[in-house]
């Protein structure tokens, strides 16, 4: 893969791309006419410092220190305690993926040219990612406001030579990493501290992921419905267009396109016209309706968190053409707190759901077949736990969806006297997806189940390449035997996308 960035072009495919990228598989540089920026802005903080003149983030302290004027020859200094003393992240690392997405999303905001950071250390920034040199970030420690301070300075730590790296799954010294690639560390000037850590690319990186995997999950829900409403003999009448005509929000549009798509030629669905059932519960009739609302989420956040990666976060900015230096708070990252907090909600109700349609397979009242999947209940439980994980986890999102944007600690001082908490936001909503690939995993253990107590009655040609390629990694259950292997077959799948394209290699791309 060939990146060229100039601060511009960065989308969320680029940063999934760059965050899964195997080494040797990358090569990331810096666009020459953004260089020209850059350069310029470098030579204006420069001339900013020759003239002596306190200006925010140049020659002063930082925060509540920002009145203390600091003398030139004290400037490199500076910037190295500046990185010092904001390193206290807490907690686990990030994983490397996240930590690749994060530095990438830095390094473009800095090549942008309104940072005035030297150029050479933030083309080592790239060289970790060329070379797969991943510093070792804490998770906590950034309220997300004044930039996600102290997981970027650990960052920056490692690029002056003074933080941990991991290379090829070992854990060293940044300082060998850099001569091990025949570079040297950065040696920080004037500014350069303050921009490699005054920023939204923490928080902006784990809504990207977050909204990469999210794409994913929808299509897989409108999958896994269908193969639910078949295998417990459903009706897509509600799935009718005419309906979402008269409701027309652009997620439930896309949804009910899929589900229609999905469903059709299905000799299941046309096997019981006259069955008596006037209606099914919401879980299976109201689908369009609520995985729509849930995609108007991820619009929402797809939009926002779009904008946010070519945004210059930095604080202050250098506008060379005119000769200003401004301060403001674009390293504020309320827009993202609040869209990750949403999509949370809205990947927290796929899980619930689906929960309900898991339920509605578990109950013989209902599907008209066997209790909990199982031909000999009693003896075999069947898949009566398996639907108590999944509401466990539908109970555990309950409480990560409580919105973390609507907190506030202020800091230095009160200076920083409103903050997004968005890395907190974004932490949340990595747990919630992972908890929504476990649902969804044992919503298709069930769901291919059922289908396959429907035989010799067959699903639509795309919904059978989903059972056939799940058949392939998990057995029919025939007794009751270890399922949370069978649980993490399927979650391999649907991380590795092969239930989506066993369906699209069928029918297209789905919405």
């Amino acid at each position: 893969m060939e990146l060229i960035l100039n601060g511009q072009n960065l989308t969320i495919d680029h940063v999934y791309q760059v965050a899964y990228a195997t080494k040797g598989a990358l090569n990331l540089s810096i666009d020459p006419n953004a260089l020209v920026k850059m350069k310029a802005s470098r030579a204006f903080v420069f001339d900013i410092v020759k003239k002596g003149e306190p200006v925010y983030g140049i020659n002063t302290g930082f925060g509540a220190l920002s009145s203390k004027h600091i003398e030139e020859k004290d400037l490199a200094q500076l910037q190295l305690n500046l990185i010092r003393s904001h390193c206290t992240g807490v907690g686990r690392a990030f994983s490397k993926e996240i930590t690749r997405a994060i530095m990438l999303l830095r390094a473009n905001c800095l090549i942008s040219g309104f940072s005035g950071v030297e150029p050479s250390t933030v083309q080592l920034l790239l060289d970790f990612l060329n070379e797969h040199i991943t510093p070792v970030v804490p998770e906590k420690g950034s309220v997300g406001a004044s930039g996600d301070l102290a997981p970027l300075s650990h960052i920056a730590l490692a690029l002056i030579g003074e933080g941990d790296v991991e290379v090829d799954g070992k854990i060293v010294n940044s300082k060998f990493a850099i001569n091990h690639i025949g570079k040297t560390p950065a040696v920080l000037g004037p500014k350069d501290g303050l921009a490699l850590i005054n920023g939204t690319a923490c928080m902006g990186a784990l809504g990207a992921l977050a909204v990469h995997e999210a794409k994913q999950l929808m299509k897989l829900a409108d999958i896994a419905s269908t193969l639910t409403l078949d295998g417990v003999k459903g009706t897509s009448a509600a799935y009718n267009p005419k309906i979402t005509a008269l409701k027309p929000h652009k997620g439930q549009i896309a949804s009910v396109e899929n589900l229609n798509k999905l469903i059709a030629n299905s000799p299941l669905k046309e096997s019981h016209p006259n069955c008596g059932k006037v209606q099914d519960p919401y879980s299976l009739r109201c689908v369009p309706q609520v995985h729509g609302a849930c995609r108007q989420t991820l619009i929402h956040a797809d939009d926002v968190v779009s904008t946010e990666l070519n945004a210059v976060t930095d604080n202050p900015l250098i506008f060379v053409e005119t000769g200003e230096v401004i301060s403001g708070g674009n390293f504020h990252g309320e827009a993202l707190a609040l869209v990750m907090d949403y999509l949370a909600m809205g990947v927290a109700e796929i899980c619930n759901i689906s929960e309900r349609r898991i339920e509605k397979m578990m109950n013989p009242v209902f599907s008209e077949l066997p209790a909990f999947l199982t031909k000999s209940s009693g003896l075999n439980s069947g898949l009566m736990i398996a639907h108590v994980t999944a509401a466990a986890l539908v109970s555990e999102n309950k409480y990560l969806c409580h919105p973390a944007s609507v907190d506030s600690v202020p800091t230095s001082t009160d200076k920083e006297d409103h903050v997004s908490m968005g890395v907190t936001a974004g932490r949340k909503l990595h747990e919630v997806i992972s908890n929504a690939k476990s649902v969804l995993a044992i919503e298709f253990l069930c769901n291919t189940q059922a289908l396959d107590f429907q035989r010799p009655l067959k699903s639509s040609p795309p919904l059978e390449a989903v059972h056939t390629l799940i058949r392939r990694h998990v057995e029919i259950i025939d007794q009751d035997r270890i399922f949370y292997k069978d649980i993490n077959n399927i979650i391999k799948l649907i991380n590795s996308g092969e239930i989506v394209a066993a369906v699209e290699s069928c029918i297209g791309v789905l919405n």
